[in-house]
């Protein structure tokens, strides 16, 4: 029988139940089984607020450590959660097929947030929602909160909390059956964070070829094109993983739709951007992206589309979003 390939994942039930859809993929591929090997991340037992803390790799760092020290042969990340530099030694393998990016607030009774009445408590420890949230229900005091997606969902039943603002895909990955009532918030008012909805299948750049052709099999390029502009927009932004800014991506063919804002801590400021471009060919000719012919005719979009996203940050920033952002030089 041949070895099981390892995959260390975070210990929290929503980290291993991503990295076990993951598993059961790869073993359809290579016909192998897959064992998951848990790992205490910083961000596990660090419970200070986000904000304060910073998102500089807190839930990825020692699973990185784990990885490059052959403690285990693969990884599965929450992308959001990746800062934007890769370290060296490791590659990001595959990006699976993206669930829905939206966030959901989470009520007892069904209430929009904009309808809550005022001095309501909305939970989150993300500045990006957190500022979303004065904007939607200014009224409202905001709790910044940490902890697993049930113990947000029990502050909520047990009236402690009148909303908490949670992914929509880590709630369909764990597949919660609550009585608490949701409201999806839509991307073009509510954009979310830079590959929210979507996992990352990490591994080392020597690793076996058969794991690396194998996860390869698992990747989907609409998805990997639509993250990586949005990570090039918080690469270029250099803000770090928790800054109060949102960027969300949709191929469709060879145009990608880039919706992306950054916001004032308060809420009562926001810059933002909603283009759409060509990556087959014009955007590449238009903003010199590529090498010469072959770039033209559609050979390197993911390099165009991490231009594209560059080139959305550098515009956010000349219209005074540096102001709004805490530079951090740590993504």
């Amino acid at each position: 029988m041949s070895t099981p390939i390892r995959l260390g994942t975070r210990r929290s039930a929503l980290a291993q139940a991503q990295s076990g859809h993951v598993a059961a993929a790869l073993e359809k591929v290579i016909g192998r089984s897959v064992e998951l090997v848990p790992i205490t991340s910083e961000g596990d037992t660090n419970r200070a607020s986000l904000s304060l803390i910073g998102g500089q790799g807190i839930f990825a760092t020692r699973l990185r450590e784990a990885l490059l020290a052959g403690g285990c042969d693969f990884l599965v990340h929450s992308l959001k959660d990746l800062p934007t530099k890769q370290p060296d030694g490791l590659v990001i393998a595959a990006t699976p097929l993206r669930e829905d990016a939206r966030d959901v607030a989470v009520t007892r009774d069904g209430i929009p947030l904009h309808e809550l009445i005022p001095g309501s408590r909305i939970g989150t420890g993300s500045p990006r929602r957190i500022a979303q949230v004065r904007i939607r229900a200014p009224h409202a005091d905001v709790v910044d909160i940490r902890g697993n997606v049930d113990s947000r969902l029990q502050k909520v039943a047990t009236g402690e909390l009148d909303a908490v603002i949670l992914a929509a895909a880590g709630l369909s990955r764990l597949g919660t059956d609550s009585p608490l009532r949701r409201e999806e918030l839509g991307l073009a008012e509510w954009p979310t964070a830079p590959g929210q909805g979507s996992l990352a299948v990490e591994t080392r750049t020597d690793a076996d070829p058969e794991l690396l052709s194998a996860l390869a099999a698992l990747d989907d390029e609409s998805t990997r094109l639509a993250i990586t502009v949005e990570r090039a927009v918080l690469e270029g932004l250099d803000a770090g993983c928790q800054a109060p800014m949102a960027a969300h991506a949709v191929v469709a063919g060879s145009s990608v739709r880039v919706r992306t804002v950054v916001y004032a801590a308060d809420g009562a400021q926001r810059i933002g951007l909603d283009v759409t471009e060509d990556l087959n060919g014009e955007y590449i000719r238009r903003s010199g992206s590529g090498n010469g012919a072959d770039a033209a005719d559609g050979a390197d979009p993911m390099h165009a589309a991490r231009e594209l996203g560059l080139n959305l940050a550098r515009r956010l920033l000349d219209q005074g979003a540096a102001d709004l952002v805490s530079r951090e030089h740590s993504s």
